[in-house]
């Protein structure tokens, strides 16, 4: 088990996509995702595999929450520098995280 103080050390973060491009050199398939978490934080790019269940031109624009603090990954020849959130559906599609209101940028889950 972990503790509150565990959790608190994790940030996550409100942040908005503003690109989604196919990532073909990915060995499963995902997108690469640029989003804009506000003044604070600035934009982070994102591997994601959303495929499964967005098209590109579904993602631009919505809210996601992201774990901001983990240290950034090379994923082939791309560096995600964010972890966005998902929960898996029945058939293991991700399905994204999202605040089901609109939040200011950057906010933080707690």
């Amino acid at each position: 088990m972990i503790t509150f103080d565990d959790f608190e050390r994790v940030d996550i973060r409100v942040g908005r996509v503003i690109r989604a491009d196919l990532f073909p050199e990915a060995r499963k398939s995902a997108y690469k995702l640029t989003i804009d978490f506000g003044f604070e934080i600035g934009t982070r790019q994102s591997s994601a595999q959303l495929t499964r269940q967005y098209q590109p031109h579904e993602l631009v624009g919505r809210l996601v929450l992201a774990v901001v603090n983990f240290p950034p990954r090379q994923i082939g020849p791309f560096m995600s520098e964010v972890l966005t959130l998902g929960v898996p559906d029945d058939r293991g599609a991700v399905v994204l995280a999202v605040p089901d209101k609109d939040v200011p940028l950057g906010g933080k889950l707690f």
